[in-house]
């Protein structure tokens, strides 16, 4: 009986392991801006954000919560995330019209598809988000 448990606890524990792999795989991507790679996604078609953020700013800790939880949904799973520093990366900032951190420019492929500044609601970032990958 012991050897029956051991093998169906290991057996689900590798079944875990392969779900969270999955999950991780289908997830959205954050990382930092990079004009090069930016460029790159747009002239692709791919969906993509940028989030102007600063680390002392509180409402842009609360937005990344926001998308960090909308992550796991399918539809964003080609979605990239570019995040621009507010207090180093003033010429992105001059390039894209944002003048303020909590900025989220929504893009699909080179198409502005939305925008909002200072938004923490769920259903509002949720509705940027979705703006990259509507048909």
């Amino acid at each position: 009986m012991t050897n029956i448990y051991n093998v169906l606890l290991r057996a689900s524990t590798i079944v875990a392991a392969v779900s969270m792999c999955a999950a991780a795989a289908l997830a959205l991507e954050s990382k930092p801006y990079n004009a090069a790679a930016f460029k790159a996604a747009q002239a692709a078609g791919k969906p993509s954000i940028i989030h102007v953020t600063a680390p002392w700013c509180p409402t842009c800790g609360t937005q990344d919560r926001v998308i960090e939880s909308l992550a796991a949904k399918p539809e964003f799973a080609t979605l990239t995330i570019y995040k621009v520093d507010f207090d180093s990366q003033k010429d992105v900032l001059r390039q894209y019209n944002a003048s303020s951190q909590s900025t989220l420019i929504a893009f699909k492929g080179a198409t502005e598809s939305a925008r909002v500044v200072g938004d923490t609601s769920p259903k509002s970032i949720a509705a940027v988000l979705s703006s990259t990958v509507a048909k």
